[in-house]
Parts: structure tokens; C-alpha cells; sequence
């Protein structure tokens, strides 16, 4: 990569001002780094999708970037400042008079906490997954929805855009072609569900680039920045899709089970069941995305070629519940479970905890007070359970329901979510003796339960009913017995 001739003098001065001669330089930028700060200068490049060649377009870009991130990355971004011609002939950073170039400052962000170094190093556990799914999720929540948006032909012209541009970096012409047949097949099956997304006020102004290289540790927190600021469609799109791209990055980079552990978080933050259904088709466009750009960049892009094909393929959804007494292992069941069952990126987890802590306004981990499992509050919880993994097995993609399921109703109720989506069930029932699951109730810390050793004692002594769920010693090696029944 190389800064156009016409800006030499401009990344000279910028290269003096931060004493960073050799910049962090992309297709379409150059950042200077040194004092504290960053110094960004936009490439004078046209590269078809974006024309960075105009002095006037630069400027309004550089501005455009510090409007959209300053709010969700604060104190990263700082100003936009020009170059102008000092009097004794040489560029400054500001002063009076006409500006030659536009540059946008921001804070040196130390370089060991981007997330896709992170990744890389094996620094991202299960805590900072979560992290990542709430940051994603509070940033959409606090985005306005766009109206009168169609989300199916605005997804078809990426699709088939994708295409022209596998072409143009070299990728396999005849395997994008049936990438393509088969892509906008999945969108003929997906875009009634995609409409009422948009009816529902799920497409809006987004990130558009959220993969880990764009996700930075700042101030303990993993916080997105770098939003697509130079063409409004491209980041004008459903929530689901600009959360594809982190999902295909960590599928990537990571494995199937970080995809799929923060999609659930995400889903658990947010309560959108549905976004599931196009998930395999966003994810697989974005694949295809990331490989011709590294095709370009003369880094093979056909290890993400292959992830878009595979992304794509639909197996038979369904509904498993998996119930039992606290202590029974459900929830480490379930996550060690979803990431096999299902499409990209795996089955779906329904946890009743996590939605009663989400009507209630809270964090999964927090825990709530008696009066928060009221029988009224019950009602409408397990309504809520019922309908959201009605609706997203409606979709295709495979649910997996935790709960207790003590009462023989709740049991029936999600057999019979499972019978209105047109998908098969199956149910596990939890079981182990009184001293482990004790042990376990105890020894939890940090998760969506609220149960205690009281919480325990009552529920062991009520009765469960006729139990016609295959039943599995949660005692030991659950996850395998498990696997071997489904």
C-alpha cells in the first residue's frame, strides 16, 4: 500500500507531528501515531465503491466518522482539523487560510487491544464474549430505526455486488456463481421475514463494519469504532446483518462455539428471537465479503470462500428442551450443545432466566428480588419463552429451551411451541442426587439463576408430574450422554 503522490506532503507533516514515519495504512487510510494521539489521513483513492479523490469529499467524510463513533467509542475520537499552508510556504496541523488536506485526530489506542489480536492470542474467554454481545447490543438499542426500507432488495444488490467483486479479485468464477444461485435462493425463502424485520424496526443507520479489527478494549470495555462512514447504504441495514460479520469473524478466528455463545448473549440482551432465520445467509455474505477483499490484498481469501458456501446449508430445525431441577447441569448442557445443532452459527438458547432478567431491565448476572417470580410474572415469562421459540424455529434454525419445567403445563407448552412451528421435539429431563445438585447451587457464582439451597429444597419436593422426556444421570459426563440420544 501507498499514500497518493498528491498527499506526500501532507504525510510528511503528519509523520513529523507524531514522529511515525511508517503510518498503519488500509486500501483507503493512513494513521499516524505518536504523542498520545492519531492522526488519520484519508487516501485520494476511488476504489468503485467509495471516490476519496475529492479534497471537499474527504472533508466531509472525516467529519462524518467523528459523528457516527464519538457518541458509542467516547473519548477515542477527538476533532477534525485541516492543513493549510503556513505563511513561510510549509503545511501546519490548522491555522488560517484555505485547507489542503483534512485529517481526523483520535487518542493512540495501545496496539495489543484490538479484538482481532486479541483473538488471535488467545486473549477472548467467555466473559469477554458477553461483553462483546452487550456492547453490540446496547449500541443497536440505542440507534433509531429507519422506515420504508426494503431490507430483501437492498441484501440482493450486496449479494450480487458480492459477486462482481469475487470476479474482479480473482476468486473461483464458476463457485461464486453457485454461491450466487444459491444465495438469493435463501433470500427469495428469507425475505418475507426479512419485511416485517423491517416493519418491526430492526434496519437501521449501523455500524456496517463490525468485525474484531473495529472492536478495541477501551477503558475496560470492548467498544466498537471505525463505522462505515462513506456510503449510507452500505451501513443502512438490518441489526442482524451488521452483528453477521463479528459472528463470522469469531466463527473464524475462534470456532463455533464463540459465534454461537454470542449470539445467544446477544438474543438474551435484546429479546430479537428472529434475527436467527437470515443469520446464515448474512453470515455467508459476509464471508464472501472478507474474501474477495483479501484476494485483493494478495492474501488468500478462499478459506473464507469455503466458510460462505458451508454457511449456507440448512439442516432440519427443531425444538430440544432440556429441564430439571437446579443444579442439574441445564445450562452447561445447552451451551455445550448449540454450537453442533443447527445452521451458522449454531442452535439458539432460550433460557427462562434470561428473559425474566430482561423484562425486568437487568443484567443476566443480577439478581432479583422475590416479588420478580410472582405467579403473574411467571405466566408471562414462560408466555414469552413459548412465543420466542415458537417464532424462531418458524425461521429454520434449530432452539434449544432451559428451564426448569417443573410443572407438567410448562412441559406442554413448549411441545406444543414445537408442534405450531412445524418442527420435531425432543426433551431431556436433568437428574442427579440431592448432595451433587446441592453442591453445584452453591458453588454458582455469575450466572442467570437466582436459585438458592431453598429455591432447591422447594422444587425437589414438588411433583414434577408423568415425566415422558428421555431422562439422563446428570451426575457425570452429561454432554455425552446427551449427544449419543440426539
Amino acid at each position: 500500500m501507498s499514500i497518493p503522490a498528491a498527499q506526500s506532503e501532507a504525510a510528511a507533516l503528519l509523520a513529523r507531528l507524531t514522529g511515525d514515519d511508517t503510518p498503519v495504512e488500509t486500501h483507503i487510510s493512513a494513521i499516524f501515531i505518536g504523542g498520545g494521539r492519531a492522526l488519520k489521513l484519508k487516501k485520494a483513492v476511488s476504489l468503485g465503491f467509495l471516490d476519496f479523490t475529492c479534497l471537499e469529499d474527504r472533508e466531509r467524510f472525516c467529519r462524518r466518522e467523528l459523528e457516527l463513533n464519538a457518541p458509542a467509542a467516547p473519548g477515542i475520537y477527538h476533532a477534525v482539523h485541516k492543513l493549510t499552508r503556513a505563511p513561510e510556504g510549509g503545511l501546519r496541523l490548522g491555522g488560517e487560510g484555505e485547507a489542503v488536506e483534512w485529517v481526523l485526530e483520535m487518542v493512540a489506542l495501545p496496539p495489543k487491544a484490538f479484538l482481532d489480536g486479541m483473538a488471535d492470542r488467545g486473549e477472548i474467554g467467555p466473559a469477554l464474549l458477553d461483553a462483546l454481545a452487550d456492547a453490540v447490543a446496547a449500541q443497536h438499542a440505542s440507534l433509531p430505526p429507519v422506515e420504508d426500507w426494503d431490507s430483501p432488495a437492498a441484501l440482493g444488490r450486496i449479494i450480487e455486488g458480492n459477486v462482481t467483486s469475487a470476479d474482479e479479485a480473482g476468486l473461483p468464477g464458476e463457485r461464486s456463481r453457485e454461491w450466487l444461485r444459491q444465495a438469493l435462493a435463501d433470500l427469495a425463502r428469507q425475505a418475507p421475514l426479512l419485511r416485517r424485520r423491517a416493519a418491526e424496526g430492526r434496519v437501521r443507520r449501523c455500524h456496517g463494519d463490525l468485525h474484531l479489527g473495529n472492536l478495541v478494549m477501551w477503558q475496560g470495555h470492548p467498544v466498537p469504532f471505525d463505522a462505515l462512514e462513506f456510503d449510507e447504504a452500505f451501513a443502512t441495514i438490518d441489526t442482524g446483518y451488521d452483528l453477521a460479520f463479528l459472528l463470522a469473524d469469531l466463527d473464524m478466528r475462534l470456532g463455533r462455539a464463540a459465534s454461537n455463545r454470542v449470539l445467544n448473549r446477544y438474543v438474551a440482551r435484546c429479546g430479537d428471537a428472529t434475527v436467527v432465520g437470515p443469520m446464515p445467509l448474512w453470515m455467508s455474505t459476509r464471508a464472501l465479503v472478507r474474501a474477495h477483499v483479501m484476494h485483493r490484498a494478495k492474501r488468500t481469501g478462499l478459506p473464507w470462500m469455503d466458510a460462505a458456501e458451508q454457511w449456507l446449508t440448512h439442516p432440519q430445525p427443531r425444538i430440544l428442551a432440556v429441564g430439571g431441577l437446579p443444579g442439574t447441569g441445564k445450562s452447561f448442557l445447552a451451551r455445550a450443545l448449540a454450537p453442533g445443532l443447527g445452521p451458522a452459527p449454531g442452535a439458539l438458547i432460550l433460557r427462562s432466566d434470561e428473559i425474566r432478567k430482561r423484562r425486568a431491565g437487568v443484567p443476566p448476572e443480577q439478581h432479583l428480588p422475590p416479588g420478580a417470580y410472582s405467579p403473574a410474572e411467571n405466566e408471562a415469562v414462560y408466555a414469552e419463552f413459548f412465543a420466542m421459540a415458537e417464532a424462531a424455529a418458524r425461521t429454520g434454525h434449530t432452539v434449544i429451551a432451559d428451564a426448569a419445567f417443573l410443572d407438567p403445563a410448562m412441559r406442554a407448552g413448549i411441545e406444543a411451541a414445537a408442534g405450531r412451528a412445524g418442527v420435531p421435539f425432543q426433551g431431556l429431563w436433568l437428574e442427579a442426587p440431592m448432595d451433587v445438585l446441592r453442591a453445584r447451587v452453591v458453588a454458582r457464582t455469575g450466572d442467570a439463576s437466582d436459585a438458592d439451597l431453598a429455591v432447591l429444597e422447594k422444587a425437589a419436593e414438588a411433583d414434577p408430574g408423568s415425566i415422558r422426556w428421555a431422562r439422563l444421570d446428570a451426575a457425570s459426563d452429561t454432554v455425552g450422554k446427551a449427544r449419543a440420544l440426539l
